[in-house]
């Protein structure tokens, strides 16, 4: 007899090894691939289900309303910030001419600088000139002046910044020397600077604030003022100026209703002295 082949049994099974473990191998393989399927779907349905929501996010805020804006207002908010108060400006007489206010304001400016000691002294003869002056407050001093300015530009320029007398000497709105201004200090030193009409107005002001303090006077005596301008030499025109200016508000002097006796009744008694 041949050699038998030996095989271990169980009972009465044979158990072959090296099947069972071809038969393991394959299954756990399938199982693997299986698995791995699995996978792979449900992170694809992972990534779908992320892109989904991030859409319906984006379109429920796209479609929210916008939030209230009165909810976020503060309850309390500052006032707001105007415009710097302009000074007021007197009604002069050249008020009738375009641009005539710039020269107003520049007057008025320049009485408030290196005029005040026009507006600071009272004149020995300012009764004649404005009544209310030596009690009256700084703005209607100074209104005073820049009003003589606008009077004198009248009969000097007739009110025209650019006009030149003179054969080619005297310039601008108060006819002014180029040379006189350069004397007494003025920013305007030339021809065509004086031609300016706030620039004519400054340093009118300038020239004043020395020659009126320096005589005490407005015009008497041919001082003061009129020292340097012409028109104060005529009656008739220093007289036009003079009535112009006592007229205005700022020179009046308020009637005081209190010290004026009431006129008494058409055959009313008339009271007995004591």
């Amino acid at each position: 007899m041949g050699e038998n082949r030996l095989k271990p049994r169980l009972g009465a099974v044979e158990i072959d090894f090296s099947y069972l473990w071809g038969y393991a191998t394959k299954t756990a393989l399938g199982v693997w691939s299986m698995l791995s399927t699995v996978a792979k779907g449900a992170m694809a349905l992972l990534v779908c289900l992320t892109v989904s929501a991030a859409s319906a996010q984006s379109a429920a805020v796209s479609d929210a309303e916008p939030p209230d804006q009165t909810l976020q207002a503060p309850l309390f908010s500052a006032p707001p910030i105007g415009r710097p108060a302009q000074a007021k400006l007197p009604k002069l007489r050249w008020d009738h001419i375009n641009g005539s206010r710039a020269w107003t304001r520049a007057a008025m400016r320049a009485l408030g600088a290196h005029g005040a000691p026009l507006v600071d002294m009272v004149p020995g003869d300012i009764a004649q000139w404005c009544p209310a002056y030596p009690e009256a407050e700084q703005w209607a001093r100074k209104a005073f002046w820049a009003g003589l300015l606008s009077t004198l530009a009248k009969h000097e320029s007739t009110y025209r910044p650019g006009v030149v007398g003179g054969g080619g000497k005297w310039v601008g709105l108060v006819q002014i020397l180029p040379a006189t201004a350069r004397g007494y200090g003025c920013s305007a030193r030339t021809s065509e600077a004086l031609k300016d009409g706030g620039a004519n107005m400054s340093c009118a002001v300038r020239i004043m604030a020395t020659t009126v303090p320096r005589d005490g006077v407005v015009s008497a005596g041919m001082k003061g003022v009129a020292a340097d301008w012409g028109p104060f030499h005529s009656r008739a025109k220093r007289e036009d100026m003079r009535r112009w200016l006592a007229a205005r508000p700022f020179c009046k002097v308020p009637v005081d209703l209190a010290s004026v006796a009431p006129m008494p009744r058409p055959g009313a008694p008339r009271p007995v002295p004591n």
